[in-house]
């Protein structure tokens, strides 16, 4: 889900104009407001003077743990795209049960990597960036 201050009227047109420009079908998950900031205060983005969450991005597991974070300023807008591949990544690594990696840029359907010892110093062997 994606929280912020704004309205669950805000999110509904920017959903509608922007994201699905964006994504086709605009975002796949719930966006909350926070009209209070209460969720920003939590994870440390909500600025009290100015009565906003600054851009911050938590992906957490299904097990409560935050897997990664991103925290930004809002002149320098984030990636919806990239957001997505992140979470498939993980989503694949997790059904994997470990057995499983995603090299930076992977897409879904490329190819993986299979983390252990042998890996070790050979990761270039293994995955070929295109």
């Amino acid at each position: 889900m994606a929280a912020s201050v704004d309205s669950r009227f805000v999110h509904k047109i920017w959903q509608e104009e922007e994201l699905s420009k964006m994504v086709d079908g605009g975002v796949p998950f719930a966006m909350l407001s926070d009209g209070a900031g209460s969720v920003g205060k939590v994870y440390g983005v909500y600025d009290e003077a100015a009565g906003v969450d600054i851009r911050g991005r938590f992906l957490i597991d299904p097990d409560g743990v935050v897997q990664a974070m991103e925290v930004m300023t809002p002149p320098v807008g984030r990636n919806v795209k990239e957001l997505i591949r992140q979470v498939e990544a993980f989503q694949l690594v997790r059904k994997s049960k470990d057995t499983e990696a995603c090299p930076a840029g992977w897409e879904p359907g490329k190819p993986t990597l299979k983390p252990g010892p042998n890996l070790v110093g050979k990761v270039w062997k293994e995955w070929k960036p295109e």
